[in-house]
């Protein structure tokens, strides 16, 4: 008896990934839960459990294909019994879906292929729609209306390849055509192999995700980024100061992990920075947590891992969790739950070298702070009635407009640059 292995459930939004290691050879015997390969998916590695048992009889896959949820990817022989964990198929118990629609749980199990009409016919809207919480959280996030979706799977229910369909039309009509949101495709490159000799790579899945999320948070957040400085003179002495004793502890006392320490205390005075937009509902949701991304460059790209509850954690603790964060990047152990769940991101690019410069939102978040490199510059001091020579930091705040206005910035740019200067102020009001 032969049973086929197919790529689970992998998460909200994760529809497959590249395979970057085959974990069995053909032969071996293995359980239900036994890791098999791993994938990249997003930005992210995850192990994929098997969900079947038996002797390995033959693989389907190699490393550096490019595979799917409900593809199969082994085949294993011998008294194989099929025990998929129920995390594996998220959505099977709490569907929301009207009473006349009961799909047939099979079809979650192993999707068919979605074929998405010329020209859908929308639902009307107020009408409930079969979704799962998953799809309807997905349209909420990228602003689409869900009632406004039509749906291809069985018994008109809404994929997630249905609302990215609807979101691709709405993107590629123009203002002309009286819908959409007023962005016009991309004209097809010309070839410039013309004028000289040229070299064709494929994206790595990193740079793909990145290019589909920096595309929709450009196009759907407006932006403004406003600049400023801070005096970390002082604040540079006290790093070096106390950078042994976080050595100690197993961290490193790095300018970002002080700067995450100084922003989680600002979401706290200000919270509509520690906030998000939810149009299909006309609603602002305000997080009560506080969880910081750190935007991290890596050799194959941009990732965003997540400090979580950094409001609750002090200078020492944020440093030992970057560093741990530092190490799992390195050994390719970075999860999607790692990637997920912050309210506000950090970019700091004063490692690299430049100034001032405007960081992109990163969706569904409405602010990101960029941090520049340090310069010592001339100034006046009232007091004194002299120049002073004082280390200046740059700072760029990007965020959305719609919720954040100008002088919210200004007020929010100012807080974190008095809190740098006088660090009392993160106990006295954040």
């Amino acid at each position: 008896m032969a049973n086929e292995m197919l790529i689970p459930d992998l998460g909200e939004n994760i529809e497959g990934g590249d395979v970057v290691n085959i974990l069995v050879a053909v032969g071996d015997v293995i359980e239900v839960d036994t890791p098999v390969l791993e994938l990249e998916t997003g930005k992210a590695t995850v192990e994929v459990p098997s969900d079947v048992a038996g002797t390995v009889s033959e693989i389907k896959v190699k490393t550096g294909d490019k595979i799917k949820v409900g593809q199969a990817v082994l085949t294993v022989s011998g008294d194989a019994t099929a025990s998929a964990p129920a995390k594996d198929v998220k959505d099977q118990k709490d569907e929301s879906r009207p009473p006349a629609v009961s799909p047939p749980p099979a079809a979650e199990e192993k999707p068919a292929p979605v074929v998405v009409p010329d020209a859908p016919v929308p639902s009307r809207p107020g009408v409930p729609v079969a979704a799962s919480p998953s799809v309807r959280k997905f349209a909420r996030e990228i602003g689409v209306d869900i009632t406004t979706v039509s749906g291809t799977g069985e018994s008109a229910r809404v994929t997630i390849e249905d609302v990215k369909a609807h979101a691709k039309r709405l993107l590629t009509q123009s203002p002309a055509s009286g819908g959409g949101l007023g962005v016009i495709s991309a004209p097809p490159l010309p070839d410039f192999s013309t004028w000289g000799e040229v070299e064709r790579e494929p994206m790595s899945t990193i740079r793909r995700m990145t290019v589909q999320h920096m595309s929709l948070c450009w196009s759907t957040i407006p932006h403004v980024t406003q600049h400023d400085k801070a005096d970390i003179t002082e604040l540079e002495k006290l790093r070096k100061k106390f950078a042994k004793r976080v050595e100690a502890a197993g961290g490193k006392l790095t300018p970002t992990a002080i700067l995450i320490k100084v922003v989680a205390s600002a979401l706290k005075v200000f919270p509509q920075f520690c906030a998000s937009i939810d149009p299909a509902r006309d609603e602002v949701v305000y997080k009560k947590y506080v969880n910081i991304g750190v935007a991290v460059d890596t050799p194959k790209g941009l990732v965003v891992p997540v400090l979580r509850d950094a409001d609750k954690k002090n200078i020492v603790e944020i440093a030992v969790e970057l560093s741990a964060i530092a190490q799992k990047m390195r050994d390719g152990k970075i999860s999607p739950n790692d990637l997920a769940g912050g309210c506000f991101t950090v970019t700091n690019l004063g490692g690299i070298g430049g100034s001032f410069f405007t960081p992109i939102v990163n969706h569904p978040e409405v602010a990101i702070l960029g941090v520049g490199r340090g310069n010592f510059e001339q100034v006046w001091n009232p007091d004194e009635g002299q120049f002073e020579a004082r280390l200046m930091l740059p700072l760029s705040l990007s965020y959305d407009h719609r919720l954040i206005d100008g002088a919210d910035g200004a007020r929010f740019m100012r807080w974190i640059a008095d809190a740098i200067n006088e660090p009392l102020l993160m106990a006295l009001e954040g």
